[in-house]
């Protein structure tokens, strides 16, 4: 029997049924890191399925391990005895589920580019209108508008207005620093990245879709959560609500404000436990085992 259907099967279940269960676990604001790891392994389990599956369609009656034998043998990468030299049609089964992963990865490396060159135009104009704070670490914009954000990548910066200078009290202002620092210290932009490759290539996936959205709202509550270890909850709800109106940050760059600021707001405000150690460590399995699995359907031996 052929593994395609199981595999297809299965890359339905996660592109559809998965992000419902997602949505509707109340864990993942309350362990937002162990969420982004959840959906990024989802996002490579279903890459994964749909480049086997398409393997499997190519090829009903083999099995992936067998043609991989004998593209390697055709190469002179094995000396394997009895192993028939590829043909067209196995050649090509073995480019279309290569051709799957390297559109994602490609897509991933183009979002990559764009946003080095949007920071790179970005941090030229920071060059010539801003000016650096030794006593904040920041750059400082001449500008009566509240606004603050990080711009992550090569020769990182945190940048704040004048404005938000004058409005924000001293506490206040080192939240808004230290939200935006995580950003830049965790990298967050090439997570983003991965998500927008991944809904680029998967664009009407309801996965891709939520997976999207759901990570940037999980990247700023990360970052909410550095930001209490040195202010208070109540400190930091202050300056999210005085933000509210900052002026919305460049691309490429990560601000304190933004459509999830409602959202981060309640959370804030109303503090909840950790998830059991139990429910953590079972989650952070299941999120390095997903991506494994599709390649179980193809490798364990089917009934014929």
């Amino acid at each position: 029997m052929n593994a395609a259907p199981a595999l297809l099967g299965y890359a339905a279940g996660v592109g559809f049924l998965a992000p419902r269960l997602m949505l509707h676990s109340a864990w993942t604001h309350r362990a937002p890191a162990l969420a982004v790891a959840a959906w990024h392994g989802l996002t490579v389990s279903f890459t994964i399925a749909v480049a086997l599956a398409a393997h499997h369609l190519a090829t009903p009656t083999e099995h992936l391990h067998a043609d991989l034998i004998g593209v390697l043998h055709s190469c002179g990468l094995t000396t394997a005895t009895g192993a028939p030299d590829p043909t067209v049609a196995d050649r090509l089964a073995i480019a279309l589920p290569f051709s799957v992963v390297l559109v994602v990865l490609g897509s991933f490396a183009f979002e990559v580019l764009r946003g080095r060159r949007a920071r790179s135009r970005h941090r030229a104009v920071l060059d010539m209108v801003g000016r650096r704070s030794p006593d904040l670490c920041a750059t400082v914009l001449e500008h009566d508008l509240p606004a603050a954000y990080g711009l992550p990548g090569y020769k990182p910066r945190v940048v704040v207005s004048q404005g938000a200078l004058r409005l924000l009290s001293a506490g206040q202002l080192d939240a808004v620093l230290e939200h935006e620092r995580s950003h830049v210290a965790g990298r967050h932009h090439l997570v983003m990245a991965a998500m927008q490759a991944f809904a680029r290539v998967f664009r009407r996936l309801p996965l891709a879709r939520q997976a999207k959205e759901q990570t940037s709202v999980l990247l700023e509550m990360i970052a909410d959560d550095r930001a209490l270890r040195s202010q208070s909850r109540d400190v930091l709800a202050t300056a999210m609500y005085e933000m509210a109106a900052a002026k919305a940050a460049p691309a490429g760059a990560f601000a304190v404000s933004g459509p999830s600021a409602v959202v981060r707001l309640r959370r804030v405000l109303t503090p909840q436990r950790r998830p059991h150690v139990a429910l953590r460590g079972s989650v952070a399995a299941a999120a390095a085992v997903v991506p494994v699995i599709p390649l179980l359907f193809s490798c364990v031996p089917t009934i014929g």
